[in-house]
C-alpha cells in the first residue's frame, strides 16, 4: 500500500501566487478584452542584461563542439563564479568569505526551502509574520510546524509580529528559538532593517546558540546608507547565520534560475559540510549556461546594466508611492526595495476582497496581504517590477 506524507492534507488550500494565478486566469478567460496589468507575483519585465545574453551565447557555442562541451558541473557551483560573488557581493562591505562557503543553486526560493533538510524535526522555529510563504510550507511539509490552527497560524511556529505599531521592525522571539527566518529587505512588506535592528538579532542568536536563515533576495535594491548589504556586515553574523542570495530580480534570471547561499565554515555546528553533501546527493548543480550568464554580471559594463535595470524598476517604485501618498493612501516600503505594502480601503479590510476588487473592476492585479499571514490582513503589496507605461496606468486607474 502506499503511504503518502499526510503534512501535505495539512497545507491550507493552494499555494498563494498558484491561486493569484488562478483567479487572474478565470477572469481573463471570462474577460478575454480585459487589459490586465500585473502587480502581483514579483516577475521582471525587462530582458537580461546584454552583458549575460553575450556569455550565455558563448556558454551555449562552447556546448557545441566536443573540446569545449561541460558535462556535469560540480555542484557547489563552478569555482570562477564562486570567487566572483566573494570579490564583489562581499569584500566591498568588509565581509571575509571563502569561495567555498558559497554554493550556486538554481534560486534562493530552492534553497530556502531545501535547507530544512539540515536540520531535526523537534527543532522550534521563529518566522516574522507577515513571512514569505516557502519558509512556512517547506517546515510544515517536513512536519515541523505542527497543526494548523482555525484561526490561521500553526502550532509549533514562534511568530514575530511585524506592523506600523512597532514600525515593521519584529521583536525577538518569547521564548527559546533555534531556527529564525529573516528576510530584508522585507517581502512581502518592502522595509527593512538598519545595522542596528539587524544587530539585535545577531546578539540574540549568538546568545541563545539560535541559527539566523537569512533571506538577501532583494539586497541590490538597498539605497539607504544604514541598511546593511549582508548580515555578515554585523559582528558575529558569520558564528550564526546562513545568508541566501538570488539573481532573480538582481539580473532578471527569473526565468533562468541561479542564486546561491552562503553557509559559513565558522558556525558551531558544521553545516557548510552537511550543505554539501545534501547538495552533491540531491543536486546536480545550477547549468553552466546560466553560471557563465551570472558571471558577466560583474564585469564593468554588466554592472552598469544591472543597476539601469534596477533604477528603472526603483522609478516604479517611486511613481506608485508618489501616486498613494497623493491619493492619502498609508503605505510602506518601496524606498531600498521593489515591493510597497498598502493599507486597504475601509470598503475592503478583507484583503482578498480588494484583491477581487481591483482585478474585477480597475483589471489590476497585486497580491493579498493576508496570504503572507495575519499580520497582513487589511494590507496589500504592489509590484514595482511592472513596465514604466503599465505602472503609470494602473496608477491612473487606481486614482479614478
Amino acid at each position: 500500500m502506499i503511504k503518502i506524507n499526510k503534512n501535505f492534507q495539512k497545507l491550507p488550500g493552494s499555494y498563494l501566487f498558484a491561486e493569484i494565478n488562478r483567479r487572474v486566469n478565470k477572469y481573463q478567460t471570462e474577460h478575454p478584452d480585459a487589459k490586465i496589468i500585473r502587480m502581483g507575483i514579483g516577475d521582471v519585465t525587462l530582458p537580461l542584461p546584454p552583458a549575460s545574453i553575450e556569455a550565455m551565447h558563448r556558454a551555449v557555442d562552447e556546448m557545441s563542439a566536443s573540446k569545449t562541451l561541460r558535462g556535469y558541473g560540480p555542484e557547489q557551483g563552478y569555482a570562477f563564479l564562486r570567487e566572483l560573488i566573494v570579490r564583489h557581493d562581499f569584500a566591498p562591505y568588509g565581509v571575509e568569505l571563502d569561495p567555498s562557503e558559497v554554493f550556486v543553486s538554481d534560486g534562493a526560493k530552492s534553497d530556502t526551502a531545501n535547507i530544512v533538510d539540515l536540520f531535526s524535526n523537534d527543532v522550534k522555529i521563529a518566522v516574522t509574520d507577515p513571512v514569505y510563504p516557502v519558509y512556512v510550507d517547506s517546515n510544515a511539509l517536513a512536519g515541523r510546524a505542527g497543526e494548523y490552527l482555525p484561526e490561521g497560524k500553526w502550532s509549533n511556529l514562534v511568530y514575530l509580529a511585524c506592523n506600523r505599531e512597532n514600525g515593521f521592525v519584529p521583536a525577538l522571539p518569547s521564548e527559546p528559538v533555534d531556527l529564525i527566518y529573516l528576510c530584508y529587505p522585507n517581502n512581502p512588506t518592502g522595509t527593512t532593517l538598519t545595522r542596528d535592528q539587524l544587530r539585535v538579532f545577531v546578539d540574540y542568536a549568538r546568545a541563545n546558540e539560535a541559527l539566523i536563515l537569512f533571506d538577501a533576495a532583494y539586497e541590490a535594491f538597498v539605497t539607504e546608507p544604514e541598511v546593511p548589504h549582508s548580515i555578515y556586515e554585523i559582528e558575529g553574523a558569520r558564528e550564526c547565520a546562513i545568508e541566501f542570495r538570488s539573481y532573480s530580480k538582481t539580473a532578471g534570471f527569473t526565468g533562468v534560475r541561479c542564486g546561491y547561499t552562503v553557509v559559513p565554515k565558522s558556525l558551531p555546528v558544521d553545516l557548510n559540510g552537511m550543505w554539501s553533501r545534501r547538495q552533491t546527493t540531491k543536486f546536480n548543480g545550477a547549468s553552466y549556461i546560466s553560471q557563465a550568464g551570472v558571471a558577466a554580471i560583474y564585469t564593468a559594463e554588466g554592472k552598469t546594466q544591472v543597476k539601469a535595470n534596477i533604477d528603472y524598476y526603483m522609478e516604479n517604485a517611486r511613481v506608485i508611492r508618489e501616486a498613494l501618498a497623493k491619493a492619502g493612501v498609508e503605505h510602506f516600503g518601496g524606498v531600498s526595495s521593489p515591493y510597497i505594502w498598502l493599507k486597504t480601503p475601509d470598503a475592503y479590510p478583507a484583503s482578498w476582497d480588494y484583491f477581487n476588487y481591483l482585478l474585477t473592476e480597475k483589471q489590476i492585479v497585486g497580491t493579498p496581504g493576508v496570504g503572507f499571514g495575519l499580520e497582513g490582513e487589511g494590507y496589500f503589496r504592489l509590484s514595482a517590477f511592472s513596465t514604466h507605461e503599465a505602472t503609470r496606468e494602473a496608477m491612473e486607474r487606481l486614482a479614478q
